[in-house]
């Protein structure tokens, strides 16, 4: 029974926080959202089909983050053929250079700072502003180099539906 009441409380507690992340958000962010929400498959197709035109593999990741700093996001991921190999897991080291650029609101892998835990600061995630927030396109599985051509070409692609 404690455990239903708690699932019950989470639940109420997540919804409610649900309800006044959507209450706060302006306009503009709410459009920003629908637009992402729009083309996030685009873009991770065109995520797909870059990486496999350079013959990488790997996971992506898209997101939007709305206002000026991070309070919260709306993302999408891809795997392009593979999660990882036998020692590297893609969708953590994605989802690390996503998480460093929320914080930074700076390109992943940018050595401003040392990495924090769970943090590995590595290349290949780019972000850029946009008037209601900021885009954000990451890629993980080849070079690192290669990791920012494939996730710059779909973020340039991406923020011409924002304009």
């Amino acid at each position: 029974m404690r455990t239903l009441r708690t699932l019950l409380v989470l639940t109420v507690v997540s919804t409610s926080t649900l309800n006044t992340h959507a209450q706060t958000m302006t306009e503009d962010q709410k459009k920003s959202e629908k637009t992402f929400i729009t083309h996030a498959d685009e873009a991770l197709a065109l995520m797909t089909k870059e990486a496999l035109n350079m013959d990488i593999k790997g996971v992506g990741i898209v997101c939007y983050i709305p206002g000026n700093e991070t309070k919260s996001w709306i993302s999408k991921m891809i795997v392009v053929k593979t999660t990882g190999t036998q020692k590297q897991n893609f969708i953590a080291v994605a989802h690390s250079k996503a998480a460093e650029m929320a914080e930074t609101l700076i390109n992943s892998g940018s050595n401003i700072r040392e990495p924090k835990m769970g943090e590995f600061g590595y290349i290949g995630g780019v972000i850029k502003k946009i008037d209601s927030g900021y885009l954000l396109a990451t890629f993980s599985g080849a070079t690192g180099e290669q990791d920012v051509e494939v996730s710059t070409k779909v973020l340039d692609w991406f923020i011409t539906k924002f304009q």
